[in-house]
């Protein structure tokens, strides 16, 4: 009897192969776990008409094996499907369903197309009005086999063919180096196309690219002044023929009902000026005029590496409160980032300002935490009848939102609130007996959910939005855990490699645009810049992906050397600015990086830990000189650490809790030192009174460095603590979200009065990993999560906890609660894995992939269903 088939094929870590920017995509699937552990595999590729297989292919290979075949050409489509042999059963399993996978423009000879946008005069240092393009076309009376819509924009796009619209991509295609980077979108527009008279046409936004972005208001024109589409629909007949309609000087342009756009500001809308069917053969033509026609080096368009942002849930608003004057206040329950789709009727000319904000100060909304960050939009009523809108080219990070204008009841329905993020798939979850620290780790999702908007940014409400690259260092593990992220971060760090300076700097934010003086010009930090080194290894140990950290080997190369370059031969990197432990909760508010802990302490400490994955990074490639040259350097810089910050009784120049637990987690210690700066550094944590004590570098490594120097009680009291500043803290004040700052709101509920307070931050909820892997008892202890360990540490009252990660072999599970006489464990694991599993008080043990039921008091094994 045949076995189960594996997953259906996933290419790269895309989940649609439409368009892949590559013409030998790796393939991944997931055997069946009923199956046991893959043995061999065999790959079918249908292509051309001709079907090639691979043959019994021996091993256990399945996460981003090579493609078998040869290249794709560019648009060329095929079907795949796999199937595999265990060792328990001869036959091999059933066929995975087939998966499509085709390739997209992949040569810069495939693009005929131009940009195109409005030809009439604009003041570049001004708002300026939208434009709508769109071309009239014929297809031929032949039957169409199917059309491709290759498509992206200098600015943002929302394409429309026949009045209807291509996809449900939102602020599409994102923010990239746009320079050397600009990514185009594949869609399949067979269904779209009608024999004879068509039209396609494209609404325009200004987006990251001509908008106003960045500190204090932000800065107009950042990659240039024109608004432009850039699309190629293909359309190929039965018969073999093809018709291509590029962007080109037959396209026209005209001014459309948006107003305004943008991303901070917010969006204005007349919709008494929209021709609904403005994007069909029958459309009037008064207004339109011949598009200008713009330039674009085809060899900068790049396809996809991960996915698009969508809106992914919408959310209808927990009350509704009118005020005297007239307005309704709505709270939406949940801080989140999206925006509003609200459906009204009233009078021609009526006007609806939408506002918003993430808390509420004195019952009005506080919009002083948003600068100059507008997030404002506004809708001019038709007078038709009941009319749906919501805004297309911005994006808000809000709780509340106010609505002034509003005709008539504001009944329930009418608003709803449509989140939107990158639609990356769900990986990983967690949850334990406490309530607490379940919404704890309910506001680290929403967080990365709400700044994982195409890059990874610091805060999705106010005049900022930017890829700090120290933030996403610190939170890597947390979100390599929670999402399949590995997409989006490996784009991203290919523009993080872009913008490095010829020197190995690392800027603080990429893409770089302009910034205060404080960022200008860029410097070498340490912590920020250590995601050239750190981030890579992160998400090769969780997605297993070695073609990923080849990548971007080089630049972490670079930063290490660089660093070298800046301490010397004594290893100290104690020279130039530093955040150090940024916003430590004891630093004055004008000076968020002055902490209680040496900034050079904490560049040294980053430096070491640097080299040190730098080595293991070159072994995992092979490159053994450079994992020989920069292991030696990280033992050099470790002594040089040593010598220069720890005291002979273990205790450090700086006598804080980021400095021991630095100096901990990163094994900067000989033992006989770590136990004693472990001793110390709880000793710290309980003369806080268990409150934090630590910025962006120490919070996530505090817990870490406790556990591990036996001080898990002092690291759960830490966790569990409710006075300000703590995790729990912000719990207890409503929070769903992480804050940027401790103490965002007092506890009377006053805002905090600096002007950097975001209730949208996702750094210090790095926590999350010690939660999945400490509390929930999960560690991945191999790249790509080939080995597992499964090893509770139960503390703080919680009587148990339930984690689940979906690891590129299948899922990894660990329910566990205690008993009056120990701790019962239902353990999953994944196939091709193997497991440790450590129950406390018990000495580790090896278990093989399946479900178990194990207790602690007399270790007697359950097998539920083995391999």
């Amino acid at each position: 009897m045949r076995s189960l088939p594996p997953s259906p094929v996933r290419f790269e870590h895309l989940t649609d192969g439409l368009g892949i920017g590559t013409g030998t995509p790796r393939l991944s699937w997931v055997p069946a776990p009923e199956a046991g552990d893959q043995h061999a595999y065999e790959v079918e590729v249908e292509r051309r008409g001709h079907t090639y297989r691979t043959g019994r292919v021996a091993g256990a290979d399945h996460v981003l094996v090579a493609w078998p075949d040869t290249p794709l050409a560019s648009r060329e489509p095929a079907v795949v499907r796999v199937r595999t042999w265990s060792a328990s059963v001869d036959e091999p399993s059933a066929w995975s369903g087939p998966s499509t996978v085709e390739a997209g423009l992949l040569t810069a000879g495939d693009w005929a197309a131009v940009p195109v946008g409005a030809d009439w005069d604009e003041d570049p240092a001004a708002e300026r009005r939208p434009a709508r393009v769109r071309r009239h076309f014929r297809t031929d009376d032949r039957p169409v086999e199917r059309a491709r819509l290759y498509i992206t924009a200098h600015g943002l796009y929302e394409a429309e063919i026949n009045g209807t619209r291509v996809g449900d991509e939102a602020i599409d295609l994102g923010w990239t180096v746009y320079l050397h980077r600009l990514r185009y979108r594949t869609h399949d527009v067979t269904a779209l196309l009608t024999p004879g008279a068509n039209t396609i046409g494209a609404w325009l936004g200004d987006g990251w690219y001509r908008g106003k972005y960045g500190f204090d208001g932000g800065t107009r024109n950042i990659y240039g002044t024109d608004q432009s589409l850039i699309a190629q629909l293909e359309i190929t007949y039965t018969d073999g023929t093809t018709t291509v309609i590029p962007t080109d000087d037959t396209w026209h342009a005209a001014v459309g009902p948006i107003l305004t756009s943008g991303l901070y500001e917010g969006e204005h809308f007349d919709a008494r000026l929209d021709e609904p069917h403005w994007a069909t053969p029958t459309a009037p033509s008064d207004g339109w005029t011949p598009v200008r026609t713009g330039t674009r080096d085809p060899a900068t368009l790049v396809a996809p590496e991960g996915p698009p942002v969508r809106c992914t849930e919408e959310i209808r608003p927990v009350s509704v409160t009118r005020t005297e004057d007239g307005r309704h206040l709505l709270d939406f329950g949940q801080n989140l980032v999206g925006r509003l789709r609200v459906t009204t009727d009233g009078p021609a000319g009526t006007t609806l300002t939408l506002r918003h904000a993430e808390v509420l100060q004195d019952g009005e909304l506080a919009t002083r935490p948003l600068r100059e960050a507008h997030a404002t939009d506004t809708l001019v009523l038709p007078g038709t009848g009941p009319y749906t809108w919501e805004p297309r080219f911005t994006l808000h990070g809000f709780r509340y939102a106010e609505i002034t204008g509003w005709h008539g009841d504001l009944t329930p329905g009418a608003v709803t609130a449509r989140v939107h993020h990158t639609d990356m798939r769900r990986t990983g979850s967690f949850e334990c007996s406490d309530p607490m620290v379940n919404r704890l780790h309910e506001n680290v999702l929403w967080s990365m959910r709400g700044n994982f908007v195409d890059i990874p940014t610091d805060c999705p409400q106010r005049d900022e939005r930017l890829g700090w690259t120290g933030d996403i260092q610190v939170f890597a593990p947390t979100a390599t855990f929670l999402y399949d992220c590995a997409g989006m971060l490996d784009s991203w760090l290919a523009d993080v490699a872009l913008e490095q300076l010829p020197d190995g700097t690392i800027p603080w934010y990429v893409p770089v645009i302009p910034g205060e003086p404080m960022w200008t010009p860029i410097q070498p930090g340490a912590a920020w810049g250590d995601v050239a080194t750190l981030t890579p290894w992160a998400l090769h140990q969780r997605f297993g992906d070695l073609d990923l950290l080849r990548r971007h080997y080089p630049m972490g190369k670079r930063w290490v050397d660089l660093v070298e370059r800046l301490a010397g031969p004594d290893r100290l990197w104690n020279t130039g600015f530093q955040l150090g432990d940024w916003l430590d909760p004891a630093a004055p508010p004008d000076d968020p990086a002055a902490g209680r802990t040496d900034r050079h302490l904490v560049a040294t400490g980053y430096f070491a830990h640097s080299a040190r994955h730098l080595a293991r990074a070159a072994h995992a490639l092979g490159h053994t000189d450079d994992a020989t040259t920069y292991g030696t350097l990280a033992d050099e810089i470790t002594t040089a650490f040593q010598n220069a910050y720890v005291r002979p009784d273990g205790h450090m120049t700086s006598d804080s809790p980021t400095a021991y637990a630095l100096a901990i987690a990163f094994d900067l210690l000989d033992e006989r030192r770590r136990q004693a700066a472990g001793d110390r550094l709880a000793h710290l944590v309980e003369q806080e009174r268990a409150r934090i004590a630590t910025g962006f570098v120490g919070t996530p490594l505090i817990c870490d460095a406790l556990t591990d120097t036996g001080h898990l009680d002092t690291a759960y009291r830490l966790l569990l603590q409710t006075d300000c500043p703590s995790w729990l803290y912000t719990v207890t004040m409503g929070a769903t979200t992480i804050w940027e700052r401790w103490d965002g709101l007092g506890p009377d509920g006053t805002l905090n009065p600096g002007g950097m307070t975001s209730f949208n931050h996702y750094a210090l909820g790095a926590v999350a990993d010690w939660l999945h892997r400490v509390v929930g008892g999960i560690t991945v202890t191999e790249p790509g999560a080939t080995a597992l360990a499964f090893r509770p540490r139960p503390g703080g009252g919680i009587t148990w906890a339930r984690t689940r990660y979906e690891t590129p072999h299948g899922t990894a599970a660990l329910f566990w609660e205690t008993t009056a006489d120990g701790m019962k464990a239902e353990i999953t694991v994944p196939p091709n894995c193997t497991a440790v599993v450590e129950l406390p008080g018990h000495r580790p043990d090896r278990i093989a992939p399946g479900t178990h039921i194990l207790h602690s008091t007399d270790l007697l094994r359950r097998i539920v269903s083995e391999a």
